[in-house]
């Protein structure tokens, strides 16, 4: 039996596991770096050369189980992935005091994710940790597009978006107002954090796409852009959005694969490991 990280079978079934995990290798529409449907191997790969103790919190995450919930396959079109997404969520969501995770793929996954979420969780947030706003209505002919995957989770849900620093003209008209932090902002303010937590309430949904980071740290996404956020500033905020809010489920986007993956795999996987540890604890 294959478990998250390689962890004890005891702890990663169904029955015991507090947290599920789904995969979707989704690689359909990316318009640059390909290589994104490999991502989710490489995250698992990665996860299990990680010490599973968590130094800040003295905790050990993977005592609470991690049940790993298979993955979609589905790839004859982007509109049939996102159903397949959303019909599979749909079915993991009935579990209840289950948290529900998600690692793509290409960022066009979370669309599914979003929706089942937003169909059981009232007064959902979705909060968008990315380098790009992804708010156009459609792209290529498809509204399944990963340049797409928060258009509908901003028409239906209280968007946040962090570290953006890339997008076209068009989005321009559909970024929230007051809850979008620009990368070059967040660069010159001491309390964005604080900024952000203004915006944050309820139920909360966390999708984060790998390119909001700076490519010093994280290089192997499809579109790497310069001045992303940096790695304890980040869980600074994610710490603080799990004490604050209702966390109900989070995924994380966007690792490709090339011949230097493995920096960007490990970052990967600590920063999951980590949205574990924070979750667990806020719930102690």
């Amino acid at each position: 039996m294959k478990t998250y990280a390689g962890i004890p079978e005891e702890n990663a079934t169904l029955e015991f596991s507090k947290v599920m995990l789904l995969t979707v290798p989704y690689d359909g529409t990316s318009t640059w770096g390909k290589g994104a449907d490999k991502g989710p191997e490489l995250f698992l790969d990665a996860s299990e050369n990680m010490e599973l103790y968590d130094i800040e919190t003295a905790t050990e995450p993977y005592l609470e189980g991690v049940y790993l919930a298979g993955e979609v396959t589905e790839d004859s079109s982007p509109e049939a992935m996102t159903e397949a997404v959303y019909q599979k969520t749909k079915e993991l969501l009935k579990y209840e005091n289950k948290l529900f995770t998600l690692f793509g793929g290409e960022h066009s996954v979370s669309i599914g994710s979003i929706r089942a979420v937003g169909e059981k969780y009232e007064n959902l947030t979705v909060l968008q940790l990315d380098a790009h706003t992804d708010l156009r209505p459609e792209f290529h002919g498809s509204t399944s597009n990963h340049a797409c995957a928060v258009f509908e989770a901003n028409q239906k849900h209280n968007l946040v978006q962090v570290g953006i620093r890339s997008m076209d003209k068009e989005e321009m008209q559909y970024v929230p107002e007051g809850r979008c932090f620009w990368a070059h902002q967040i660069a010159k303010k001491e309390d964005w954090i604080d900024d952000v937590l203004e915006k944050v309430s309820g139920n909360v949904y966390i999708t984060i796409d790998l390119d909001a980071f700076d490519p010093a740290i994280a290089p192997s996404t499809g579109t790497p852009e310069p001045g992303g956020l940096q790695w304890y500033p980040t869980l600074e905020l994610l710490k603080r959005v799990f004490e604050k809010c209702n966390v109900v489920a989070f995924d994380i986007v966007e690792l490709m694969d090339s011949p230097m993956a493995k920096p960007t795999a490990f970052l990967a996987a600590k920063l999951y490991y980590k949205m574990l540890a924070y979750y667990h604890t806020s719930k102690s």
